[in-house]
């Protein structure tokens, strides 16, 4: 395919001579004379493992070059690739101005075209960007429809400093945003020989995609430096530990626990980071991260709150009230604390769980509803179908296969506040609300 790319710095340049090393035709533009000059002159613009070899490959194939001229560029290629800086303001905000500028070119460009062109974006923008900036200003210049006239997608880049070459031909995956399949399949047809994951979405989903990569990546080193204190000031060799740690690929690094739903709970989790707080601070180390884990789950339990009080009903079923599904344990349960909450505040509730049956429990759990909190045993309810009755709002507080089941036959008319995400695809009957989509 014959592409056109917008920016030849640190992701364009990459690009370009990655793209021209597939075997299609390549054209980067840049305003700076001295990155076009030198591309010309078959060298990388920027310092990265073998970069300078591709571009150098590709002018001598004739499959790469360099211009200034940007509305020639598109005339003559069939997809314009986006890949102009998108800097901090002063306030953590994005300066979207080179984004916005090079929409205006290339949508001036394509006003020219009878043909159809895709305009991919590989800048780092933040979700609702191409919605607000750069569809809006390709319409505008062009004068035409996307989805109708021409194509936008958004194609995020996975790109690590110093072994971008790599990354480009070895992805961890290839998302592509997509406005229509149109476009989407000219897309994915750039990537078709590679061995990785390619996931097509929407583009909000592809917008924001790259910050959770790039923010858990942040996480991950600042974690790690906290563990690595901690060990430090007790004698401990913290590589040893971290590489413990990273050799459970079942749990640690793994989808487990990357559910976006309601807070944790249990018996470990709350108590053990608590315990290491406390170690912290008692050999004096300020551990912001870790410090907060405990803030972060309480406040997700207020967003539940907040969720259940927004539904204006006073009569309130849960179903599902241990910490998790599978078990009777309810030892700092969140459910458990979300229902103390809403006792609170005078909501009249019944609870329903198939694992917790006073007749069936012993030991600590047991005692812990007769002598902690055993209020709420008078408010349980035999059969799912008994609580679901009484409630006008009904909330899902783990994830018992058993619940899959309410929507088949309750009235539209409840109030559904789902904290698990019982079903992965939408739900569309009755009035239902989930915690985080």
């Amino acid at each position: 395919m014959d592409i056109s790319i917008f920016g030849l710095g640190y992701v364009g340049a990459v690009s370009a001579a990655c793209l021209s090393k597939s075997g299609h035709n390549v054209i980067g533009v840049d305003l700076s004379t001295t990155k076009v000059d030198v591309i010309n002159e078959g060298l990388s613009p920027i310092i990265e493992d073998g970069l300078g070899e591709l571009i150098s490959e590709g002018r001598k194939k004739g499959s790469l070059e360099a211009v200034s001229d940007g509305e020639a560029a598109v005339l003559s290629t069939q997809i314009s690739m986006i890949c102009v800086g998108t800097p901090s303001q002063l306030n953590g905000s994005l300066d979207l101005s080179f984004v916005r500028k090079v929409c205006e070119e290339i949508g001036r460009a394509i006003a020219n075209k009878d043909s159809y062109h895709v305009v991919v974006i590989r800048s780092t923008m933040l979700p609702g960007s191409m919605k607000t900036v750069v569809i809006p200003t390709l319409e505008e210049f062009s004068r035409k429809k996307v989805g109708v006239d021409f194509g936008v997608c958004i194609n995020p880049e996975f790109l690590r400093e110093s072994t971008a070459v790599r990354d480009y031909f070895n992805p961890p995956k290839t998302v592509i945003g997509e406005v229509d399949e149109r476009c989407g399949n000219i897309i994915a047809d750039l990537y078709k020989e590679f061995d990785a994951p390619l996931i097509r979405t929407d583009i909000y989903s592809a917008e924001m995609v790259k910050y959770a990569d790039n923010v858990w990546h942040a996480l991950k080193v600042s974690f790690a430096n906290e563990i690595g204190n901690v060990c430090k000031e007790l004698d401990i060799d913290s590589h040893t530990v971290m590489d413990i740690f990273c050799q459970d690929r079942k749990l640690n690094l793994s989808p487990y626990y990357l559910k976006p739903g309601f807070a944790f709970g249990g018996s470990c989790l709350p108590k053990d980071v608590r315990a290491l707080n406390y170690k912290a601070k008692s050999i004096d180390l300020e551990l912001p991260i870790i410090g907060s884990i405990l803030r972060s789950n309480e406040l997700q339990v207020q967003r539940a709150l907040d969720l259940v009080i927004e539904q204006k009903n006073k009569n309130v079923s849960v179903l599902g009230f241990s910490f998790k599904a599978g078990t009777d344990d309810l030892r700092e349960s969140p459910i458990v604390e979300l229902i103390e909450r809403l006792l609170g505040k005078g909501y009249n509730l019944k609870l329903y769980d198939r694992n917790v049956r006073l007749a069936s429990l012993t030991g600590a759990n047991k005692d812990y509803i007769l002598n902690v909190i055993p209020h709420i045993s008078n408010l349980m309810s035999t059969t799912m179908e008994e609580a679901i009755s009484h409630g006008d709002t009904i909330i899902i507080g783990n994830s018992d296969s058993e619940f899959k089941t309410i929507f088949d036959d309750m009235s539209q008319e409840k109030s559904v506040v789902d904290l698990v995400r019982i079903h992965n695809d939408d739900v569309s009957k009755g009035k239902y609300h989930g915690l985080c989509w």
